[in-house]
């Protein structure tokens, strides 16, 4: 029986390596009615690939909405565009956008470093 970890079941959904596509970041921005029941719900979309997302912001604006903005590393484009349209799907989702960052924005470790 075979093996699973974190990093081959990820690389199941990611492009090859050394593609520009496997350094970048998928982005959603998801609006929907504040009831209970979102937040799992969308969450179910990621958990049932084994994918974590990097980042997750949510919060219950005064206006009743639920936004959550979540970014997922290494993505591809063309799962990352099927969760999208997943997440449509969802009662009580109003609103999803998309959006691709390509690269880091941090500078790696050793350009950080003073030379003496």
């Amino acid at each position: 029986m075979p093996v699973s970890t974190p990093s081959a079941r990820f690389s199941a959904h990611t492009e090859r390596a050394g593609d520009p596509a496997s350094t970048a970041t998928f982005c959603y921005s998801v609006v929907a009615a504040a009831e209970p029941g979102v937040m799992p719900r969308v969450l179910e979309l990621f958990a049932k690939r084994n994918l974590v997302p990097s980042r997750w912001h949510s919060i219950a604006a005064a206006e009743g909405d639920l936004q959550i903005d979540i970014q997922v590393e290494g993505l591809a484009p063309d799962v990352g565009d099927y969760i999208a349209a997943c997440l449509r799907q969802i009662v009580n989702v109003e609103t999803v956008l998309t959006g691709l960052k390509h690269g880091d924005t941090a500078a790696p470790p050793e350009r950080l470093r003073r030379r003496a």
